[in-house]
This record gives structure tokens, sequence and C-alpha cells, in this order.
């Protein structure tokens, strides 16, 4: 009994160790000052370094003009903000729009939906797993949450395809889908319970898939009476940018004249684009001129269990059941970096995905080690690397957003990128953030990237069978 408490006391914080530290801590004079602008100030306003503020000016060689700037509100949707918005880039400059969007909430409804019944499905295909086992607890740790991945919005867009946020608007429960969520959960939950009750007393799988059916019945209550049953066809209105009209007149000085002298109605005389009882598919296919399934999703992991030039595939990771699940290609951080340039350059943003807590700076908007001096106000160093990071869970991508900018240096390479997060306008500079290249390196781990811009190399990758992955195991997160 004796060994016993001496051992517990070596364990113990010893008091008199804590004295110690207590003085050593009050002779620092930088470490009085410190605390006295962390306490009244917070830890990061205490940490802004303004010299490295400084070195990241808002400006950059390449910048792609974007539309308005997007909130997601108190929702995990930052994926499906991020890639709405990296299309409808696209559909602006394709069709002369001064701006436009995409219904958020559609896909919204939809992903509710597929994850509910993919999260039964994999009820189903684990009935004999205890639920304390490690891969029946990574199932049923949130079975409809938010979060996402470029691929499962890519799945929703082939299945269901896509509308403009005037024929399915935001509700409060998409803007706040805290309550929403919670109570879908547990009812999927209590739902898992039956099925695997009925399957102990020797309910066969027909009578299960019977039975997760009706489940589903409502789950789909729960998601309109929440967000309001989804369109299945609505009509679209949009107008050409004035821009537009001007540039086809340019080579004609009399008629640009005649045209800026003529009586002025009041009226919008931009030309319309007009479609009447369109479904969401016919949506996608007519107007977005990009193909979500010519993207492919590269990551930089630098980890030796998981080597580069490989591809790899997470179980238990798909929202819609038939799509599968989630697969990414790992490159070294030249390669990875070389095609977010030609990509951008090519004039495509980006979706990425990143730690976006690191370092960071929301309302003043910067993602920089050299801001954010924490190391200075603690007077520690931050010693981990990208791949200790992953394999830790210190740094895990739990964020999405767009690339639309990046800044090259005189020898050409990238010295800071332009962020479009989805925060709303007052965060960041109207929404707008700057990443320096080193926190680029460090903390984005996902890019999209279309095919043509992919080396020969990576591009054959995508041949090859890919390497299973745990869901638990390092790689990467969802982003919310």
């Amino acid at each position: 009994m004796t060994d016993t408490i001496d051992a517990n006391e070596h364990k113990a914080l010893d008091p008199q160790l804590i004295r110690h530290y207590a003085e050593d801590f009050n002779a620092d004079r930088a470490n009085l000052v410190a605390a006295n602008a962390a306490v009244s100030s917070g830890v990061l306003a205490a940490a802004t370094d303004y010299k490295g503020a400084r070195s990241l000016p808002r400006d950059f060689s390449i910048e792609l003009k974007q539309g308005s700037i997007t909130n997601q509100r108190r929702s995990g949707r930052c994926w499906m903000f991020a890639a709405l918005n990296t299309l409808r880039y696209e559909v602006m400059h394709q069709w002369n729009l001064d701006d436009f969007e995409f219904s958020e909430t559609y896909l919204f409804f939809w992903d509710a939906m597929e994850k509910s019944n993919t999260y039964l499905e994999n009820v189903l295909a684990t009935l004999d797993e205890p639920t304390d086992s490690r891969i029946f607890q990574e199932i049923n740790y949130g079975p409809a949450d938010d979060g996402g991945w470029w691929q499962m919005f890519a799945a929703l867009v082939n299945k269901y395809g896509l509308v403009p946020k005037s024929a399915y608007p935001e509700s409060a429960n998409s803007k706040d889908s805290d309550a929403f969520k919670q109570y879908l959960n547990s009812k999927l939950r209590e739902f898992a319970a039956d099925l695997r009750d009925r399957h102990a007393k020797g309910t066969p799988m027909e009578q299960l898939r019977a039975v997760k059916n009706d489940d589903m019945a409502t789950v789909y209550r729960i998601c309109a009476i929440s967000l309001g049953e989804p369109p299945e066809r609505f009509d679209f209105l949009a107008r050409v940018d004035d821009d537009a009209k001007k540039d086809d007149k340019k080579g004609d000085a009399k008629e640009a004249k005649e045209a800026d002298n003529a009586p002025k109605s009041g009226k919008d005389e931009r030309k319309q684009i007009r479609d009447f009882g369109i479904t969401p598919v016919e949506f996608y296919r007519k107007y977005v001129p990009v193909d979500v399934n010519d993207l492919v999703t590269l990551c930089n992991v630098p980890m030796a269990s998981r080597p580069y030039g490989k591809r790899y595939r997470i179980r238990f990771t798909a929202n819609v059941a038939e799509a599968g699940d989630m697969e990414f290609v790992n490159v070294p951080l030249n390669v990875f970096k070389k095609a977010a340039v030609d990509q951008i350059a090519a004039g495509h943003p980006i979706w990425f995905a990143c730690d976006c807590t690191q370092f960071s700076l929301r309302g003043a908007g910067y993602f920089d080690c050299d801001t954010v001096r924490v190391d200075q106000l603690f007077g520690t160093e931050f010693t981990f690397d990208k791949g200790q990071g992953l394999e830790y869970g210190d740094s895990p991508s739990n964020h999405a957003m767009t690339l639309t900018g990046v800044n090259l240096g005189e020898d050409g390479k990238p010295n800071r990128w332009k962020v479009e997060n989805s925060w709303g306008k007052d965060n960041g500079e109207d929404g707008y953030y700057v990443a320096s290249d080193a926190w680029f390196d460090r903390y984005v781990t996902e890019i999209i990237i279309r095919k043509e811009y992919l080396d020969e190399a990576t591009r054959s990758l995508l041949a090859t069978e890919p390497i299973e992955l745990e869901p638990w195991e390092p790689l990467t997160k969802r982003s919310r």
C-alpha cells in the first residue's frame, strides 16, 4: 500500500514546483507585459505582429474577379459554399453575369437525406459489430453532421443537379443547423438501435431494408419541416452584365456613341437569360460549364505511413451510398503547389481544405505564422511539421475555402495567396483573406484540380488501385 502511495505522489503536480514556476514567471518582465496584453485583449490580439501583417499586402499578380461574398452563418457547410463559389465563378464568366449565387440550402437538404440513408446502410453492414467497437463508433459519431469533402459535393451535383439561390433560399435551420441536425442524428441513432435489435431477434435482411425505407420517410419529414421541400422545377431569370454589351460594341464608335445618347427609359434594358420549368439537373448541365467529375482531389500529407505517389480511399466516408467513399492522391508539395498556381493562372479558382484555426486572425483576415506570433507571446517555439500535425491530430482539415488569387515574386514562385471565405463581409477584408505561402505549405492539405493541370505522373495515379484506410487513420478530415 505504501509503495502505491509513493508512486502516486511522483505523478502529482508538486506545489513546491508550482511556486518555483511562479517565481520564474514573475522574474521576467516580458512575461508580465505579455500577460497584461493577453488578459486584457486576448491571445490573438496580443500576439499580432504588425510587421508580419504589413509584409502581406492585399494585391496579387494573378487575381480572379468573383461575385459577392457568401455567408454560411452558423452551419458547417463550408465545403458546399467553397465548391459552389468555384462553380459560380465559371457560370458568371460563361454567361457574362454581374453576380450569381447557387442555393446552398438545396444541396444541404439532399446531403442530409443521403447521409441519413448511408448511415443506416452502414448500420446494416455492421449489424454484428459491438456498439463499442472502433468501426461502429466511427460510423455512429455524427450520422448526418454538416461537414464534407469536394467529392461529396460532386456526388450530390451528379444526382440532384443545382439551383440558383432564388429558387431555394436560406432558412432559419440552414443558417443555424445545430438543432435540426441534433434531433435528426438522435432519430437516426434510434433507428440504428431498432435495426440492430431486430437483427438480434433473427429478422432477415430483406425485412430490415423495408424497415429502413420506412425510417427514411421520417427523415424526409424532418428535413422538409426544417428546410422546406426542394423544387423539382423552377423558372430562371438572369441579366447579362452591361459591361459585356459595351465590349461587344467597342469596334463601332458611332454605334457606341448613339447608344450613350439614346433616351433612357428607366427600365433595365440588359439582355435576359430566361428558362421556364427547368429541372435542377437540366440547369446544371445547361448553365454550368464544368463537369464536377473532371476534378481530382490532391492532398499533401508528408507522413512515412502515407507515401507520395499513391491513391488512397477512406472507408465509411460516402454521403451518397452508391457514389462510393472519398479518394485522395497524395503528392509532394512542389507538385501540389504547381498544380494550384497553374490552375489559377489559367483563370480557374480552387477549392481547398486546411486547418483554419492555426495562426489565423479571423477578423483581420490573415493566415500567417509571422503575423500571429504566439511563439513570442508565450516564449516557446511551436515545432511540429506538417506530417506531425496530421499524425497527432493537431492540424487536421477543418475548413474549406476558395483560392481566387496568387502573387508571384520575381523568381516566379508564389509568396502569398488570396482566399475567398464564406464567413460574410464582416470577417477579413470584405470577406477575403490573405495567406502567406509558408502558411499554405504548412496547413493546406487538399486542393481540387482539373485533370488538365495535373502532370502525367499524377494523372497516371488515377488508374491505380487505391490503398484503403480506416476512417480514423491520419490523412484528412471532413471540412466544416
